[in-house]
């Protein structure tokens, strides 16, 4: 588990392609990884990755054919940025919200403008990702804890304050840009929940106007 808070910008510094897979080296930077043993997860863009080689300026992990294709790693080069997170410990302060670093999907920046001294961000969602997002509710994009300010429709909006921008990638994103996106992992099980019975059907399809209807939430 993490809590969407970066500790540092790293940097992709080799990728070695493995048939439908590959692994790639990380640096760090100032990310100390004096605690960090291998088989342990460190967030790389959001994306939950294991430690199995450590070197004294970063660390080496396998990216499996899944992760390539459901996040924005399929586009990935080498010099490319990257948040970091490392796994969060009971004993941390929570300062961003419960991210499982799995990528639920990858969305698209729209607009990007001046809001004050903040950077105003809109961002598509896939269609069936955006049941999950809520006004004033949270988001993790590429690694990072966020707060949504509006939604319309698969599109929503945040605001990105002066320190997230210097400490994390989006001071340098742009309109086009891909990122990778996680939903609020309670959103995700209140809809399993709400399934009941039904979630052990083959076909269960998930929330639907119908569901609702028949527990009651909808009339």
């Amino acid at each position: 588990m993490f809590t969407g808070i970066i500790q540092s910008i790293g940097q992709i510094a080799a990728i070695e392609p493995k048939g439908d897979d590959a692994r790639v080296r990380v640096l760090t930077n100032k990310l100390d990884l004096d605690d960090v043993q291998l088989g342990d997860s460190i967030a790389v863009n959001g994306v939950c990755l294991t430690a199995v080689e450590l070197s004294g300026d970063g660390f080496w992990a396998d990216v499996s054919g899944e992760t390539l294709a459901c996040t924005t790693f399929k586009q990935i080069k080498i010099g490319l940025a990257v948040n970091l997170e490392k796994a969060l410990m009971a004993n941390a302060r929570l300062g961003g919200h419960l991210v499982s670093g799995h990528v639920d999907g990858v969305g698209e920046i729209t607009q990007r403008y001046n809001d004050g001294r903040s950077i105003r961000y809109h961002i598509k969602v896939p269609a069936e990702l955006a049941k999950y997002i809520a006004e004033k509710g949270s988001i993790c994009i590429d690694g990072i804890s966020l707060t949504i300010n509006s939604v319309t429709g698969a599109e929503f909006s945040l605001n990105i304050v002066p320190h997230t921008l210097q400490e994390t990638t989006l001071g340098k994103m742009k309109t086009g840009d891909h990122v990778n996106l996680e939903v609020d992992i309670i959103a995700r099980y209140l809809e399993r929940l709400l399934l009941g019975d039904k979630a052990a059907e083959p076909d269960a399809k998930g929330i639907s106007k119908e569901l609702l209807a028949e527990h009651g939430f909808v009339k």
